[in-house]
């Protein structure tokens, strides 16, 4: 081969491929630090970066699609040796990498390998072929370029075939094509091809040696060396160029998540799921900053929530080079499965396109420099796209490389909410009610503990020393409804004997709700005198482990309060009776006969990994036979349309969250619906109602099914 053309070759793509690569790399300076170390437990890190980024484990969830893109991720990895050695033959014809040449053993066993994943490629791509002409995945983004990718990975794996088939055909026949009447040039060129191949090969179909480029060879076995020499040319430089160009196309295509992805995995916050990062160390410095910035001439130009594409971190900017649009955040999406003008997909392409115009705006401009732009609600960024956000991370469970959206869409509610005052209307209300009585229904909060009428239940100020805290919630405080799951909790803890409390009016909102509608100011002050409330009972000996009902407090106390300076053991209520009944504490002696769907609430599951324990409650029962909704439990469910303060807004359609999950549990065929939320159990309810069912299905809470079974009576 040409030493000269492989250098150009080299020289001038690996060149051109780290300018643009240096380029996109500098806009990466634009965003701000983050806030926590990203390098620390470095085995923590690569062992993510093996399961989620090698061994591709989100892609599993679309099983074909998973297959084929790693069987095509698999094959570049295993023929990246393959494309050195080519690059190597281009300054010497005889080059096998030193140890792969086809009489050594493992020379033998790489042949063999690379064969079959480059035929797994193939079928890789033919599948994605399939997915996008054939049966066009709304999920994905449907272009040409996305064509032209497979066309080029195609390409390649035939390229190298047909090298090493004529190359084989060529070293098989050398002597019969090069007589001492040949033509000299095609000879030198048939002599220079054949140098790294066997001495004879036999040209037959060869299974376990090289089954592809012996498949080639037996078709090219009659052929004349006239046209050997131009097929393994054209194949080896194919091969070797195409690699280089796919390297150039990277960072201005999808595919610039190949680059990205392993870094993007690795740089993982490693926090709970759960956690919102707080904007200040506490609420007196946060209005000063609020403050601050609205006093400035330029209030944009401060970074309160994000209202730029400068104000996201560079690890945010790092996700959106990272997405892949596969659209499988989208594909479920609540809010974009019924209609919303939420798609999780097309937000990070937008923000992505909003990075790549800087360096637009930069090249136009007369002076060096990046410069900031319009902020980016509503000018490229609806409003309603980040109001229709139920918080569910539905779309962070299934981002195959670990692109985080809740924070996003957070960080710029924060901005609407704090510096510029733009929310929902609906949100008024319940901003001053956690504000004025510490509940978002503005009830008093003197009847914050009503519920508990008739009951032998103490309060953590009558009895500090209490091991166990209650923290009954606001909608368990409050609503009719959720009040049963209160008092059935209640009855259980104390027929198994557990020394609790609860705080009564001392419990405010832990302000979720407000928090993930943006108030950060809000959840800030509502969370200090919670923890300073907190904090003096366990200086008293008390409070030394939290249970909660609610799964948003659950969440909150447990990821975002050590923020705050509260570390404690908070144990949701369905783990919490899980061990009294391991201890025997509780005994179900009662059988429920009932076909129980049970509704993954996804503040419990997706944000605090908790399937388990609600589903072997009802499984400890006798009588109860829980069902699944057929590919829309655990990791899958559908949200119920609650979370992100959506419990207290109004949807932006008619097709509603919660109605579209009723008829999914519905469609189970159960009587019963279990929930271990009080939000889902206010949508799930009025689901039915909706469809009509209220008089055939029940919706209860699984504390209720449990108290059912174990014979507990009023206290």
């Amino acid at each position: 081969m040409s030493a000269i053309g492989m250098t150009v070759l080299l020289v001038g793509l690996v060149g051109l491929f780290g300018v643009s690569a240096l380029r996109r790399g500098k806009l990466l300076l634009v965003g701000a630090p983050v806030w926590e170390e990203r390098t620390d437990r470095l085995i923590e890190r690569l062992a993510r970066v093996w399961t989620f980024a090698i061994l591709q484990k989100k892609m599993r969830y679309y099983p074909l699609a998973g297959l084929a893109h790693f069987a095509i991720f698999a094959g570049f990895g295993v023929l990246l040796l393959r494309t050195l050695v080519l690059w190597g033959r281009g300054f010497d014809p005889a080059f096998n990498l030193w140890v792969l040449g086809p009489e050594t053993a493992l020379g033998q066993l790489y042949g063999w390998v690379k064969d079959v994943f480059a035929l797994l490629v193939l079928a890789g791509v033919t599948v994605f072929v399939y997915y996008r002409v054939i049966r066009p995945q709304k999920r994905m983004t449907l272009s040409g370029e996305g064509l032209v990718i497979l066309g080029i990975i195609a390409t390649m794996m035939l390229a190298d075939m047909s090298y090493d088939g004529a190359g084989m055909v060529i070293s098989a026949r050398y002597g019969e094509f090069c007589t001492p009447d040949a033509w000299a040039p095609l000879c030198d060129r048939a002599r220079l091809i054949k140098a790294p191949f066997a001495a004879t090969p036999d040209l037959a179909f060869h299974p376990f040696g090289e089954p592809a480029a012996s498949l080639v060879a037996l078709a090219l076995a009659n052929a004349d060396l006239d046209l050997l020499v131009p097929v393994a040319s054209l194949g080896f430089w194919i091969h070797s160029s195409l690699v280089l160009v796919f390297l150039n196309i990277l960072p201005y295509s999808k595919h610039f998540h190949i680059i990205t992805a392993i870094p993007n995995v690795f740089l993982s916050d490693l926090t709970a799921p759960g956690r919102l990062r707080p904007m200040a160390k506490t609420t007196e410095l946060l209005l000063e900053r609020v403050e601050k910035a609205s006093e400035a001439s330029d209030p944009e130009a401060a970074r309160i929530g994000y209202s730029k594409i400068e104000h996201f971190t560079w690890k945010d900017l790092l996700d959106l080079y990272t997405c892949t649009e596969c659209g499988r955040c989208t594909d479920n999406c609540p809010a974009a499965k019924t209609g919303k003008k939420l798609s999780p997909k097309q937000l990070s392409l937008d923000l992505r396109s909003e990075i790549y115009s800087l360096q637009t705006e930069a090249a136009q401009a007369s002076a060096g420099g990046v410069t900031g732009k319009a902020a980016l609600v509503p000018e490229r960024i609806d409003p309603d796209v980040l109001w229709a956000c139920t918080t569910c991370r539905a779309c962070e469970e299934q981002c195959p490389v670990g692109i985080t959206y809740v924070d996003k869409i957070v960080q710029m509610r924060r901005n609407l909410v704090m510096m510029r005052g733009e929310f929902p209307t609906q949100l008024a209300k319940p901003f001053e009610g956690m504000e004025t009585n510490g509940n978002p229904w503005n009830l008093s909060r003197l009847d914050r503990a009503s519920w508990t009428e008739g009951l032998p239940i103490k309060r953590m100020a009558d009895h500090p020393t209490a091991s166990v805290l209650y923290w009954v919630g606001c909608a368990v405080s409050y609503d009719d409804r959720a009040k049963k799951i209160a008092r059935a909790t209640a009855e259980l803890l104390l027929t198994a004997g557990v020394d609790f409390a609860i705080l009564a009016e001392e419990e405010s909102c832990t302000g979720d709700p407000a928090r993930r509608a943006g108030n950060e100011y809000l959840f800030s002050m509502l969370a200090e005198a919670n923890v300073e409330t907190l904090r003096g009972y366990q200086e008293k000996g008390g409070v030394r482990t939290i249970v909660t009902t609610c799964p948003h407090c659950f969440n909150t106390l447990k990821n975002e309060y050590p923020d705050f300076g509260a570390r404690f053991e908070v144990v949701h209520h369905t783990d919490f009776l899980l061990g009294l009944l391991a201890e025997k504490r509780l005994l179900p002696k009662n059988e429920v006969k009932a076909k129980v769907a049970y509704h993954d609430s996804c503040y419990l599951g997706r944000y605090n990994g908790i399937y388990d324990a609600p589903r072997d409650i009802l499984r400890a029962i006798a009588g109860v036979e829980v069902v699944e909704v057929d590919g829309a439990s655990r990791q899958k469910g559908l949200c119920c349309g609650a979370g992100g303060a959506q419990m207290f807004m109004e949807e932006q359609n008619n097709e509603r969250v919660n109605v579209a999950r009723t008829k999914q549990l519905l469609a189970t065929g159960a009587e019963t619906l279990a929930v271990a939320c009080p939000f889902c159990m206010t949508m799930v309810t009025d689901g039915v109602k909706a469809e009509g069912r209220e008089d055939q299905v029940r919706t209860l809470d699984v504390v209720e099914v449990l108290h059912r079974a174990c014979s507990v009576q009023g206290h």
